[in-house]
């Protein structure tokens, strides 16, 4: 499990700095966010494996938070584990029903913590067919989400492989930037459409030296359209 992403939300400084600290040891690589808003922008920039969530939290509770994040079809197999201080089991099974993953009360032991989030992570781990698409020597293999061009390693940061995969997954077709936001960041994610064009001329670098960044063409006053046909 190492070298996971976990997004830690709770509104208590002090909080996620001992959490960071305990999920850090343990390997984990760790974000941050203080309440729902930044947590969204968090989500966008770049997508986690599991999210730990303060269900009390002023504005957005934790609870109205899942529920948001389990209705979109972009961050709704995220697993998320409520940690709080609520011990009734009317909470719990409230909080299981909404979608999270487990349900940690506090206090806590971090072994206990880091045992529940293994075990989550594991479950989430798609054990099925992997799915590899490729065109003309660039492949896209989603179930270890790596890109080879040519055979040769492709390195991508986490939103550009979505963009990639993206494409590649509909290639021929025209797409908005408001439709790339909704396909890539999901709807509700609060992303400006000029970061869409931002992500783009990253993935086209990073593709630039194989010879494929002609394939993300922009088709002007429409969009983008991801083609061999150069």
């Amino acid at each position: 499990m190492h070298g996971k992403l976990i997004l830690v939300i709770d509104d208590e400084g002090p909080i996620r700095e001992m959490l960071r600290f305990a999920l850090s040891r343990a390997e984990f690589r760790v974000v941050e966010a203080s309440g729902a808003q930044e947590a969204r922008l968090r989500i966008a920039d770049e997508r986690p494996d599991l999210i730990l969530m303060d269900w009390m939290m002023p504005g957005v509770s934790g609870i109205e938070l899942t529920r948001e994040l389990k209705s979109q079809p972009m961050t709704r197999d995220i697993p998320i584990i409520m940690v709080t201080a609520r011990v009734e089991e009317e909470d719990k099974i409230r909080g299981l029903n909404i979608g999270c993953d487990d349900y940690v009360s506090k206090p806590f032991s971090y072994p206990e913590l880091i045992a529940r989030i293994q075990a989550v992570l594991r479950r989430a781990t798609p054990g099925g067919e992997e799915e590899r698409l490729a065109i003309n020597g660039l492949e896209v293999d989603a179930a270890s989400q790596r890109v080879t061009a040519k055979g040769q390693p492709v390195r991508l940061g986490p939103t550009e492989y979505r963009l990639l995969h993206f494409f590649i997954s509909h290639p021929e077709r025209v797409y908005t930037r408001e439709q790339v936001l909704d396909r890539v960041w999901g709807q509700n994610v609060y992303v400006e459409e000029r970061t869409v064009d931002v992500h783009i001329r990253r993935l086209r670098k990073a593709l630039e030296p194989f010879g494929y960044d002609e394939m993300i063409q922009t088709v002007r006053g429409s969009g983008y359209r991801f083609s061999d046909k150069i």
